[in-house]
């Protein structure tokens, strides 16, 4: 039979070569606008880093010019030295707020005596440094020297990379950079010197007596400042103490770091205030400065903080973009030159205003200096009056040199050799590499930034030893370093043909996008795991009682997909005569029986592998939670956790637990639906938020609903709102509260915390958890997660698409799950909220107080509704306020009195009829608003301003995310149907809380074998012939599960419960159940034409694994008709109480509304009529409801909030694609080499050879079995 199958497979090939190639095959390629628009951005954001820079160093040189003793400008120098030392402490007041912050919302351990008498001492010399050199000694010098003497403050940095101790034999030519930089600052320092002494000895005492004593307090102040990045130098020096410092101080660091702002602050408010009495001055001369000469220094102050604010920004989002060296590197190292020539263009520009308004033909520097005082040009008087105190400190220049220039040359060289010091202390800099979306504690030591040296501080404040590592690192080293592993799970049951298809593609394309061979460069491995439910047909022999295993219609398919989309991916590497080696060199494709079904292990054509395991619900638990809760298991205890276990013997316990905790945080699961369609840049740019946050559990990317119809248009426009608004709140404010399990990442280490993995596999006992476990158990286990500490986040770039409801029943029941469930969670939420916030740094109180609101607005949805629908008939119709109030109750609570009455269908088919009145009357309703506002010929009214408010903000909120703009055409959809999907849904979900079944894919029906035959209890047969006919008579003993008298309510249990008995005895024997046979391995063997199926078995070792899990966490459900009964009637007395609850509050709401209205207007808000041309109407008023308005204004504030995080979000959202996309460019570049066999695993990737594993595997699992269960991964 084999033989004759191969020569069939063999004739085919022969005369059916053809592909059937699915359209979402082909891989997602960065487009030619997107890379353009790519480097647009990076210089964009290079240029504003240069120029906020640039900005930031003119005003303060401009300050520094105007507090000089020389300065003409503001006479008053208490004054602008004031507001320089402010200039200063701006940072730090920046650092002491977001501290503050920090320590309030989160945990933050106190610093030990020894870091804080060392870091706030530290901090001490630098803020005195910084105050004198930049308060004191940089007003008596020239502009052209303050702007290269910041500089210098590069020489301890480079002393210290000089005596690294970490540098060998092949590294010693890096000691050179450093030394040259030392000894160039040394060079600027003596010519600085030299220059205004040659001023002394030439032309006698000429301006400060005491140029000395300032000369020597600015090259001081330079060595203190230069202490300010000591923790980013020594980080690399071995020694035990600094080591212990070091780790005090990040534990520490929130604390450390609001003591040492506020030393800093006070250090520099001490140093002004001292120095103006000690200079002659008095500070209650600051009462007099005119209005003129403050907005001058308080023009400057503003410019100097906000663009030094500014810069570093900017410089942080070029990092994060994946553009170091052009975006940040670049506009830092040429600030100060840019600065330089500036200044000196200026000069140039005002010598020859004065030079065209002397009339002198021979005009002269010297001249020049002498008309300072005469003459003010013809620009702007304040920028004349600012360059003329300028020119003061460059005319001294000129003294010094006389006309030959020599006293100029000495201080431009040694200008020049203070800046290329600074160039070559941080050349490490260019060296560095980095991860895209790098954090920015990874990229900086120190927070923020300093005001006087923002391009210096930001250079020598990137992290010295990333480079250092990166030359010292080893390529065999670089392969252990932060492996990440993803498993792709995915869950599937009845899908179809084309949902199949879309889901292996994105499979298989995620395998050719990143091979196996490549896995150890990119440190990433990737292994996909389907669990397909419910996957078997099974058929007793009447005779012979003999069990017969098929695979189902279903199972079928997928195999014959898999088939096809193996074949079209594998055609790109082989040409058509090549068909054998297309699908041979993968390997071989396995099938094999297990104690759970059956599993099929295929190797897919870049050597990722894929396992496909067959569930059968009489030997493991079905539905989707009890799969999610048998790959935890089965990839987080088995594959994981016991690996570590069977070396404990042999190893080091504390090395075993620090690889174990590795291991666990750099292992991710991929939640997966069986119809989702991704792109593998949608997984990588998960995998960036769990790679560079490790608090973050779980990231969910932006969910994209397909299909066609009305119904889908509604959820199209839904979907988007959804997302652009609340889940960018929530990721901004807190913490995303669902992560959706049609497509999130999760964390192993999250996963298998405390209270997460091992509460998601209890079974729900009471009313209250059916809804909350099994209805929506993706938010559930958020719940358990955020409930844990961990932070759950929202990434937008990350797209997916799923298919979405089409029907409008197949709608209302998936709401019928999502709406109860979401609400049982958020309460629970709420409930520990205090424990929660304590736990989870992400959760504030604040953000709890939002929550409440947003769960509060739900609540009152159905009678918010009835309110508006109220407003509807007074609007159109003209009725009085209580008739139409009274009119538009009426319709719930007809389809209320329906709900409780009839059946599921029917309640739906009312609600579509209800829907489509709904839908007219809101049309009308907006028309009429908009022909109203016409007439009246204005629109600031309640109405007309909440509408042309959502009309904006939904415009607005498009054009943030033009990629999706087109779904502004669903936005007509969506309003119209507000009243079917907040008032008719809300009715049908609570009145059929009881109602626990799925709702979507619940029938199935198989062509040819049918469905499973309940097994019938013969009590007597008998059996003749009359004619042609065969009569029969049996009379059978009922064994029917008892059912509920409401049709809706579904039987709570598995059907399984006939085969306990049997199962329980072959669980026992520790082997795969003999007397079934497992004809659904032949016979998917028959129907797959181009790939070979062999027949395998299970390894030995983990049959007594999935016996112990079915044993204790997935043994099918065994029937209980009195505990059943039991649920059943408390899910519907839950269903009474939360009815009850709901509609009494909605029936309170809207009686309160009635009453007022009854009142008058006595309780309304009289404003007067305004017209378009903003001009008052007179005798004319508009009388507002006052709760109707506050309801208003709070849910229009509730949008604005969420509308604000998402200008936020989308800004960040902007930098992560940029940086995929400047990364993917850069991998694109280089183009692997594509093996034709998989490569196998990278010996260094484990940690011991395989086969001591297996012997201590065997060793280990006789002392743990008991009763032939091995307990290993076991909680």
């Amino acid at each position: 039979m084999k033989d004759t199958r191969k020569k069939r497979e063999e004739l085919r090939k022969t005369w059916d070569p053809f592909l059937l190639v699915p359209f979402t095959d082909q891989e997602e390629k960065t487009g030619k606008l997107f890379v353009f628009l790519y480097y647009v951005i990076i210089f964009i954001i290079g240029l504003l880093v240069l120029a906020f820079g640039f900005f930031s160093k003119s005003a303060l040189m401009m300050l520094i010019s105007v507090s000089s003793p020389d300065a003409t400008t503001i006479s008053n120098r208490p004054f602008s030295l004031l507001f320089l030392g402010c200039g200063l402490i701006v940072p730090n007041v920046l650092v002491f707020l977001k501290m503050l912050w920090k320590i309030t919302f989160t945990d933050s351990s106190l610093p030990s005596k020894e870091v804080l008498f060392l870091v706030c001492g530290i901090e001490l010399l630098v803020a005195f440094g910084t105050t004198v050199l930049t308060v004191v000694a940089m007003p008596h010098f020239d502009i052209i020297t303050n702007i290269m003497i910041l500089n210098s403050v590069c020489i301890l940095p480079a002393v210290i990379q000089v005596i690294h101790p970490t540098m060998d034999k092949m590294t010693k030519w890096l000691m050179l950079p450093p030394l040259l930089s030392i000894f160039l600052v040394l060079v600027g320092f003596v010519l600085f010197f030299v220059g205004y002494q040659m001023q002394r000895t030439t032309y006698g005492v000429v301006g400060n007596k005491d140029i000395y004593l300032y000369i020597g307090l600015a090259i001081g102040s330079t060595l203190l400042v230069s202490l300010n990045w000591w923790e980013n130098f020594t980080s690399m020096i071995k020694s035990k103490r600094l080591d212990r410092i070091r780790l005090d101080l990040e534990a520490s660091r929130n604390m450390t770091y609001l003591i040492s702002s506020v030393v800093r602050i006070v250090v520099t408010g001490i140093v002004v205030g001292a120095y103006v009495p000690l200079s002659g001055q008095s500070w209650s001369s600051i009462r007099n400065v005119s209005s003129d000469k403050i907005t001058i220094v308080l023009s400057l102050f503003a410019i100097q903080a906000i663009s030094s604010a500014l810069c570093h920004w900017f410089g942080v989002i070029a990092c994060k973009m994946h553009a170091f060296r052009r975006g940040f590197t670049l506009p830092t190292i040429f600030t100060t030159p840019a600065v330089f020539v500036a200044f000196l263009f200026m000069l140039g520009m005002r010598y020859n205003t004065v030079k065209g308004a002397s009339g002198v033909g021979n005009f002269s520097l010297t001249m020049y200096c002498g008309e300072l005082n005469s003459t003010l040009g013809n620009g702007v008087l304040v920028a004349e009056m600012l360059f003329r105190d300028v020119s003061y400190g460059f005319c001294s220049n000129i003294r010094v040199g006389g006309q030959n220039g020599f006293g100029m040359a000495l201080l431009g060289v040694s200008a020049i050799s203070w800046w290329i010091g600074l160039v070559l202390s941080t050349l490490y800099v260019w060296l560095t590499n980095m991860t895209r979306l790098e954090r920015t504690t990874e990229l900086f030591v120190r927070r923020l930034y300093e005001a006087a040296f923002v391009d210096q501080s930001m250079l020598l404040n990137t992290r010295f030893h990333i480079w250092l590592s990166d030359i010292k690192t080893t390529e065999a080293s670089i392969k252990t370093l932060d492996h990440v592993t993803v498993y792709l799970c995915s869950t599937m049951w009845h899908e179809t043909y084309d949902e199949m298809m879309t889901f292996i593609s994105s499979l298989f394309r995620l395998d050719r996008y990143r091979p196996k061979h490549r896995s150890q460069r990119d440190r990433l491995s990737l292994e996909g795991h389907i669990y397909f439910d419910d996957a078997f047909i099974e058929e007793t022999n009447e005779q012979s009682g003999k069990k017969t295993l098929y695979a189902n219609t279903h199972v079928e398919l997928l195999v014959r997909v898999i088939e096809e989309v193996f074949r079209s991916f594998g055609s790109s590497k082989y040409s058509i005569f090549d068909e054998h080696k297309r699908l041979s060199d993968t390997g071989e494709q396995k099938i094999m029986s297990t104690p759970y079904g059956g599993r099929i292990c295929y190797v897919l054509p870049n050597g990722n592998h894929l396992y496909i395991h067959l569930k059968d619900k009489l030997r493991i638990r079905h539905k989707k939670r009890w799969s999610q809760v048998m790959y935890l298991y089965y990839l987080l205890g088995w594959k994981l956790t016991r690996k570590y276990l069977i070396r404990q013997d042999s190893e080091d316990h504390k090395i075993l637990e620090q690889q174990l905790k590795k291991e666990k945080q750099n292992t991710y699961i991929l939640a997966l639906d069986g119809d989702m369609n991704f792109q593998p840049s949608a997984l990588m740019l998960l995998i960036d938020r769990l790679r560079m946050y490790p608090t973050v559990g779980a990231a969910c990317g932006r969910i994209h609903p397909t299909g066609f119809g009305p119904t889908v248009w509604f959820q199209k426009f839904e979907y988007a709102v959804c997302h652009w608004f609340q889940k960018t709140a929530e990721h901004v404010f807190g913490c995303v509260l669902c992560s959706p399990g049609c497509f999130s990442l999760f964390r192993g280490a999250a996963l298998m915390d405390d209270n997460v993995m091992k509460k998601y596999a209890t079974k729900a006992t009471e009313a209250a958890q059916y809804v909350q476990y099994d209805q929506g158990e993706d938010r559930w286990l958020c719940t358990l997660l955020l409930q844990q500490g961990w932070r759950i986040e929202y990434t937008a770039s990350s797209d997916s698409y799923t298919n979405a409801p089409q029907e409008f029943k197949e709608f209302y029941n998936q709401r019928r799950r999502w709406g109860p469930s979401s609400l049982a969670n958020t309460l629970d939420l709420l409930n520990t909220g205090k424990e929660t916030s304590r736990k989870n740094s992400s959760i504030s109180r604040l953000y709890i107080l939002y929550q409440i609101l947003q769960t509060a607005f739900s609540i009152l949805a159905p009678a918010t509704v009835c309110l508006m629908i109220a407003g509807c008939f007074t609007f159109i119709f003209g009725l009085n306020g209580n008739i139409s109030l009274f009119l538009a109750v009426l319709p719930p609570v007809f389809y209320m009195v329906i709900c409780f009455t009839c059946k599921s269908d029917n309640q739906i088919l009312v609600a579509g009829f209800m829907s489509i009145f709904y839908a007219f009357l809101m049309a009308a309703t907006f028309l009429s608003i908009i022909v109203d506002m016409v007439k009246q010929q204005t629109f600031i009214t309640p109405s007309g301003l909440f509408f042309i408010f959502l009309v904006v903000l939904y415009f607005v909120a498009a054009l943030m995310h033009p990629q999706e703009f087109h779904l502004v055409l669903y936005g007509f959809i969506y309003i119209i149907c507000v009243p079917s999907a907040y008032l008719l849904l809300n009715i049908y979900t609570l009145v059929n809380l009881n109602n626990i079944s799925w709702g979507t894919r619940e029938t199935a029906t198989y062509e040819k074998l049918g469905t499973r035959k309940a097994k019938k209890y013969v009590k007597y047969e008998k059996k003749c012939k009359c004619l042609c006919w065969n009569l029969e008579f049996q009379v059978n003993e009922d064994q029917k599960i008892s059912a509920s008298s409401n049709p809706e309510e579904v039987v709570l249990l598995n059907d399984a419960s006939e085969s306990q008995n049997e199962e329980t005895e072959n669980f026992e024997a520790g082997a795969i159940d003999d007397t079934v046979d497992e004809r659904w391995i032949q016979q998917l063997q028959e129907n797959t034409d181009h790939i070979e199926l062999v027949e395998d078995k299970l390894d030995e070792d983990e049959i007594p694994f999935w016996k112990g899990l079915i044993h204790y966490y997935l043994e099918p459900l065994k029937e209980d008709k009195q505990k059943q009964s039991e649920i059943i009637k408390d899910l519907r007395n839950l269903r009474n109480k939360a009815t009850f609850v709901f509609f009494f509050i909605n029936c309170l709401w809207i009686v309160c509304t009635f009453f007022l209205q009854l009142i008058g207007s006595g309780v309304s808000i009289n404003l007067p009529k305004i017209s378009v041309d903003g001009e008052t109407v007179k005798d004319a008023e508009i009388h507002i409801d006052a709760i109707g308005l506050v309801i208003l204004l709070g849910f229009a504030g509730l949008l604005m909030v969420q509308f604000v995080s998402m200008i936020y979000h989308r800004i960040y959202t902007l930098i992560h694609r940029m940086a995929y996309i400047g990364s993917a460019s850069k991998e694109s570049e280089k183009k692997p080499l594509l093996k034709s066999k998989a490569e196998p695993w990278d010996p260094e990737m484990i940690p011991e050879p395989e086969k001591n594993i297996q012997k201590k595997r065997k060793s280990f699992d006789g002392q743990l079995e008991y009763s032939g269960i091995n307990c290993h991964g076991m909680d």
